[in-house]
């Protein structure tokens, strides 16, 4: 790899036009904040420095950037005088020579490769100052790139201090910078902020290189959409589809089958084996991994899991949750934070199971609700099962044994345990533990009132059922 001297990224912006209350770069694409995915392609660059110049919400930044990048330097901006004066900022306050790249911090979606092959350029044309360009189908709002017969950097033009015959350039200056450290400190100090804007615009430093006949070079990227910037919530949700593309189409290519990629949406953390097949609408968050021959949605969510081979997850909701090998979880399921559902188990339809571990072979097969419990191997929970695990102030937890068989519309009433081998009758409050092999029976005796309908619902629809089918008051 090519060795940098110094990076320095400009994140010191207001972001006004995204409308928030927090800073612009700290918004995510891909499970990532902006500056953290701009910064994962900085770091395999393996620079001896990076300085992040910050200035609006500050405090939160910087914060931020101590979990990500707790190497980096920050440089406080408290006057936002454009990238000149940020970039001013961010050499005075470094010692050393070398080459000195700048970066925008609202810039999520540039590659490492593309970073490399601009360094390897600057390196190899024994290049002063260097500016990465893109051709743009609209370059609206962007810097043009005014190039001399030569082909030569004469100037880069903002937007607003653009004329009508400047605007048409579609060449635009994608705010990537190499500059040799002695050549960039001489004349930085020289820009002036007689523009529209009343800014120092980095930007000028090419004009004042090409007077002491230090000429700046264009080097044109291959991808436009690599140099894209954020201003507000439409470019936000630009970019995330372009990178939702770009990570897809890597798990494509490496064997996992995405139905539909424009609906399916996969963070940059996520790992997913070769054969797994997932379907519409679903979304992959967080850390989550997913093993060999899993069936991912339609329309599920998945935060933060582990999802084993051969599982199925379909139209269902987790977080924080560990599915195993050969498990089945949906349609239409709830996993919550430290659910485990162990190999060949299944949580079924409208089930919520939270900080619960589920045995191997073992079925929530519906409409239920399982919280702090521990269920053994190969037992079954029928319909509509209630672990009742709260009290009103503290939780309790329910134990049950391998091959228990819980009976439909069962009340376990926490703390309880359930012995292996052990049923409870469909119908049941069970407050107490349940011995292994017993069946736990906790209803009331049942009481037949002959002739109720007749007397006290005698003209309704029931009551002339009833006599039709001979029953007497």
């Amino acid at each position: 790899m090519s060795k940098v001297e110094l990076v320095i990224v400009l994140a010191a912006g207001e972001g006004t036009r995204m409308k928030s209350k927090s800073a612009k770069v700290l918004h995510e694409i891909a499970g990532r904040t902006i500056i953290e995915n701009l910064l994962a392609a900085v770091k395999p660059l393996e620079a001896k420095n990076l300085t992040v110049v910050v200035g609006s919400h500050k405090d939160e930044v910087i914060e931020h950037l101590s979990k990500i990048a707790p190497k980096a330097k920050t440089v406080f901006q408290e006057k936002r005088n454009g990238t000149g004066g940020a970039a001013q900022l961010a050499l005075a306050s470094h010692k050393g020579d070398g080459t000195v790249l700048i970066l925008a911090g609202d810039t999520p979606l540039l590659t490492t490769q593309t970073l490399q092959e601009f360094i390897d350029l600057h390196a190899s044309q024994k290049n002063k100052a260097s500016v990465l360009t893109a051709l743009l189908p609209d370059p609206t709002g962007y810097g043009r790139i005014i190039r001399g017969d030569d082909g030569a950097i004469l100037k880069i033009v903002e937007e607003k201090d653009a004329a009508d015959s400047e605007k048409d350039i579609d060449e635009i200056n994608t705010g990537v910078y190499l500059f040799e450290s002695k050549v960039l400190s001489a004349v930085i100090s020289k820009i002036q902020s007689n523009n529209s804007q009343k800014e120092l615009y980095l930007t000028d430093v090419i004009s004042l290189l090409n007077d002491q006949k230090d000429f700046a070079h264009a080097i044109l990227s291959n991808d436009y959409t690599e140099t894209l910037g954020i201003n507000d919530r439409t470019q936000l949700a630009e970019c995330a589809a372009i990178m939702r593309d770009r990570i897809n189409n890597q798990h494509m290519l490496a064997g996992v089958s995405i139905i539909d990629p424009t609906t399916t949406w996969i963070d940059a953390g996520v790992k997913i084996e070769a054969d797994v097949v997932i379907y519409p609408s679903s979304s992959i968050s967080g850390e989550s991994v997913i093993k060999s021959g899993a069936i991912i949605g339609p329309r599920t969510t998945l935060v933060d899991c582990e999802v084993g081979s051969d599982a199925s997850v379909i139209e269902s909701f987790a977080t924080k949750s560990k599915i195993g090998a050969g498990a089945k979880v949906g349609p239409y399921t709830y996993l919550r934070k430290g659910t485990v559902l162990d190999s060949d188990s299944k949580a079924g339809a409208f089930v919520e199971i939270k900080n619960s571990t589920v045995g191997k072979g073992s079925k929530v097969a519906h409409l239920s609700y399982v919280g702090d419990a521990q269920i053994g191997q190969e037992s079954n929970i029928g319909a509509a099962t209630v672990f009742v695990n709260y009290d009103g102030e503290n939780k309790h937890q329910t134990k049950i044994g391998d091959q228990v068989r819980i009976g439909s519309d069962t009340m376990l009433v926490a703390p309880v345990t359930i012995g292996d081998g052990a049923y409870t009758a469909a119908g049941s409050v069970i407050n107490e533990d349940v011995p292994a092999g017993a069946i736990g029976i906790g209803r009331a005796r049942q009481v037949n009132i002959l002739g109720w309908v007749l007397k006290k619902r005698k003209d309704s629809k029931s009551a002339a059922a009833a006599k039709k089918a001979g029953a007497k008051e």
